[in-house]
């Protein structure tokens, strides 16, 4: 079984323009996502982007990029063109292009599901919310699971209903997805859907459309960034930290 890692990377960011290209401590948003990706179980990375900018960026650090219609409506959209170009790959890892702190063990611990669990079309991530204000928080998409660690819904609101109040069962859906090859391109020909449209949730087409989700707990918080405060927040975690690529 072949994995190929894919970082959609949209030029064009409405709260954070040429987001892609942002220093971060003497390297892009980018080199960062593609160098810490690299360092993980997949057998290859390539970034997928609209912009000849991005493009140039990626290739001038050596990394392997294709450019990709500016049309797409979403990441998934963008990775079934890259499926539809590239055919020698079993499972597809998207890899958010705006999170800098990528763990490769978050990567890993996808790999690895599809090697344990052949059958399966899609798995992601969740992380343990602590905080109410976090929980309250419509920004953090919460998710429910079942006692075998598939979805059973995705949310910007308090899921599940805090009637009882118990901290221990909330968690915030971290954005980083595995697919088989042959769903992507069967998941990016679904027509949108209602709970899709009413929450800005991509995944909950795939929920009302009758497929299941597979969700791993991952003890890695990753900070992204949308914006320039967030942008200023990893410039200073990696500084203080000493973060090196």
């Amino acid at each position: 079984m072949k994995f190929l890692g894919v970082i959609p990377a949209r030029y064009e960011s409405t709260r954070l323009p040429r987001k892609p290209l942002k220093d971060i401590c003497g390297h892009s948003m980018i080199e960062w996502v593609y160098k810490r990706a690299m360092k993980s179980n997949l057998d290859e990375v390539i970034v997928a982007t609209d912009s000849q900018e991005v493009f140039d960026a990626v290739k001038s650090f050596g990394g392997e990029v294709i450019l990709t219609d500016v049309n797409h409506l979403n990441g998934t959209s963008r990775i079934a063109e890259v499926c539809e170009k590239i055919t020698d790959y079993d499972v597809i890892i998207n890899i958010q292009g705006d999170e800098p702190l990528i763990e490769p063990d978050m990567i890993n611990s996808l790999i690895n599901v599809f090697k344990d669990e052949e059958d399966l079309k899609m798995a992601t991530l969740k992380h343990k919310l602590l905080k109410k204000e976090d929980i309250e928080n419509p920004n953090y998409v919460k998710v429910v699971t079942d006692k075998k660690d598939y979805a059973i819904y995705f949310s910007r609101s308090v899921i599940p209903y805090p009637r009882n109040e118990n901290l221990d069962i909330y968690f915030k859906h971290v954005g980083i997805y595995g697919y088989k090859r042959e769903f992507v391109l069967e998941y990016a020909k679904l027509k949108s859907t209602p709970l899709e449209n009413s929450e800005s949730l991509e995944q909950l087409r795939v929920l009302e459309n009758g497929y299941k989700i597979k969700v791993l707990e991952t003890p890695f918080e990753i900070i992204g960034v949308d914006t320039q405060d967030e942008l200023e927040k990893v410039r200073k975690y990696i500084s203080e930290k000493g973060i090196e690529l």
